[in-house]
């Protein structure tokens, strides 16, 4: 019998092309580059803001009700060379200080007794699922019984704004660590404290640096509505006390300037300090991107 002959295909060889420049090695334009820029869209996200404000003013004409954004600027501008904005930023600044602070202190050591037995655990969930929903504004008639006209009834509903917001997100943070984690710190003898320092703590900060921003914000606009109603001690106040005068004597234009740098400090805070801190732990962990 004749054997089988394989099929023999014919060899074929193409040649490749020579196409243009893909999009991929193309350089991109000046456009495209600036707008990679992440501080030049908000930046000009913020001008577009300020055109619209002027034009509104100014087609409104009516600076009692709403002043343009010149009008506002120059009344900004005003109170910081006269330094009654600077004055009243810094008591602000000095009683949220304070009360973020022990508002910190008390939810890391909530946190603390609840990762280290059962009954923490039940006792922060409860304090938590009780007091977090409950706003710090409404707190204010209880404050002034307790601890009269002046600071520290503020610092009182500060710690408030501030203790349940940190020490949930800590707390869950805490929780999602890989029990993996938790036996290498136990095997090294690790315990409660030494445990939730070396090995909780960073483990978890991603959802702790969340709480702490958390926490400031509600801290901020906590401070501003608490200085709206009885931030005044001593014959002086804060940024919402500013804006509470200013109200009574119809200078809307120092109003809006005092909501102005209120808006200024939480910027600066949230890009600069909250910023670092990621640029300085997360992004240089690997844990964001």
């Amino acid at each position: 019998m004749n054997a089988i002959q394989p099929v023999v295909r014919p060899e074929i060889v193409l040649e490749p092309a020579h196409a243009e420049l893909s999009s991929i090695q193309r350089p991109l334009s000046a456009f495209e580059t600036l707008y990679r820029i992440s501080w030049l869209r908000k930046t000009a996200i913020l001008v577009v803001l300020a055109i619209i404000w002027e034009i509104y003013g100014r087609w409104l004409d009516n600076a009692l009700l709403f002043p343009s954004f010149s009008e506002t600027v120059g009344a900004f501008a005003g109170g910081l060379t006269s330094g009654v904005l600077l004055m009243r930023a810094a008591i602000s600044l000095k009683t949220l200080l304070i009360g973020y602070g022990l508002g910190i202190a008390l939810a890391a050591l909530l946190t603390t007794i609840a990762i280290s037995s059962r009954i923490g655990n039940d006792l922060l969930e409860t304090l938590t699922a009780m007091f977090n929903p409950l706003p710090a504004i409404a707190l204010l008639p209880l404050a002034l019984i307790w601890f009269g006209l002046g600071n520290g009834s503020v610092i009182f509903v500060l710690v408030h704004s501030v203790l349940w917001a940190v020490a949930l997100n800590t707390h869950s943070g805490f929780r999602g660590v890989s029990k993996t984690l938790r036996m290498v710190g136990q095997n090294y003898g690790l315990k409660r404290f030494a445990l939730v320092r070396h090995v909780l703590i960073p483990a978890a900060f991603p959802s702790i640096l969340t709480g702490l921003k958390v926490g400031w914000a509600f801290a901020w606009r906590t401070l501003i509505a608490a200085e709206l109603v009885f931030g005044v001690s001593s014959g002086s106040g804060g940024l919402g006390w500013y804006i509470f005068e200013n109200r009574n004597a119809l200078e809307t234009a120092n109003v809006f300037a005092g909501l102005f740098f209120v808006i200024i400090i939480g910027l600066a805070v949230e890009n600069l300090l909250f910023a670092r801190i990621e640029k300085r732990t997360l992004h240089r962990w690997g844990m964001q991107h």
